[in-house]
């Protein structure tokens, strides 16, 4: 099978594994609020992670390119949505473009429909310095995603069985490219331990990529004629990866996997991300019903986080990540045994 057709596999079976709703967010509530003591106008939802400063804590995370005119077209459509929405924009892996130079154009078309806007370049952990110099420069990338796929290399037919020196290779890597570096975990989540080490080699930002959104592990053996099924159910949750990787870094924290939203959404900002990424539920949004259902979706999602910012009386995405919660059942327990107080969250406050 060619990289590209593997491409629009990952992208047929996402949609129809969809989200399994695993991601934890349930056994998170918020404290209510009877004198929030702001107006739904006073309510900003710009922020900022490292050196990226974003109109939305919203942002289009990796899905695909390098699969030939399908992946040309989905490219093209979420960079006319990022666009009008001001939304930051990351593309799929462009490694199928460094390998194949006629497939590059499945990525450029991003920064053609966008030009002024904030989009983030993709390659594995196991691409070079100067592979990351080449992605970023294909799209005029505002900065670099490393992904982290063990567990789909694993499961993937024809994957990678090869891990070692990783981190050496994403330390090269940020000093070797001028953009920012986010490392990002493609739905399996990130460890605390993970998060440290990744802050310790100097990247900006940490997107967990927590389980119960896009399922590579069960789209993988899908694709295989022997099922790895131990995989299908691996990974940390997003609730609880965010806590972990806040509790442990001392860089900025994104938030993705199985956001569908807007009150999970706003909870994985309180725990401690300073963004969310949408992927499968946007794709699936866009495919099925099209780029005016889109636009509606996030208007709607940036209109709804706003209502729940007012009830809780945060202007800001800062004052939202003080604002108390209560954090219950398997997460709490999660937590507990992982020596990160539950009670830090429950006793802290906005004002």
């Amino acid at each position: 099978m060619s990289r590209a057709e593997r491409k629009w596999d990952h992208i047929r079976f996402a949609l129809e594994t969809g989200q399994k709703r695993a991601t934890a967010f349930d056994d998170i509530q918020f404290i209510h609020q009877s004198l929030p003591n702001i107006n739904v106008s006073d309510v900003r939802l710009h922020q900022k992670i490292g050196e990226l400063s974003l109109s939305s804590p919203i942002f289009i995370n990796a899905m695909t390119g390098g699969g030939g005119e399908k992946t040309y077209t989905l490219n093209k459509q979420l960079a006319q949505v990022a666009s009008a929405a001001g939304l930051a924009m990351a593309v799929g892996s462009q490694m199928s473009a460094l390998k194949d130079k006629s497939e590059r154009y499945t990525y450029e078309v991003v920064r053609k429909e966008n030009p002024s806007g904030i989009l983030i370049a993709n390659l594995g952990s196991e691409a070079s310095p100067e592979h990351a110099r080449i992605a970023v420069e294909m799209i005029g990338a505002n900065a670099l995603q490393v992904h982290l796929n063990v567990i789909q290399e694993l499961t993937m037919p024809e994957g990678d069985r090869e891990f070692s020196n990783a981190l050496n290779r994403i330390e090269a890597i940020v000093k070797g490219v001028s953009v920012p570096v986010i490392v990002k975990e493609v739905g399996f989540g990130m460890s605390k331990e993970t998060a440290e080490i990744l802050s310790s080699v100097g990247v900006s930002a940490i997107d967990i990529g927590g389980f119960g959104g896009t399922n590579f592990a069960e789209i993988e053996n899908k694709r295989s004629d022997k099922s790895n099924f131990f995989f299908n159910q691996w990974g940390i949750p997003t609730a609880i990866s965010i806590c972990e990787a806040s509790y442990a870094s001392s860089v900025p924290i994104i938030g993705s996997g199985g956001f569908t939203t807007s009150i999970d959404m706003a909870k994985g900002l309180a725990l401690g991300a300073s963004a969310a990424g949408f992927a499968g539920y946007f794709l699936k949004i866009l495919i099925d019903e099209g780029i005016d259902s889109l636009h509606a979706e996030i208007s709607s999602l940036h209109h709804e986080l706003k209502m729940i910012m007012t009830a809780l009386g945060a202007i800001s995405i800062q004052d939202l990540q003080k604002a108390p919660l209560m954090v219950s059942g398997q997460t709490h327990h999660w937590l507990t045994q992982r020596g990160i107080d539950t009670k830090v969250y429950s006793q802290r406050s906005i004002k």
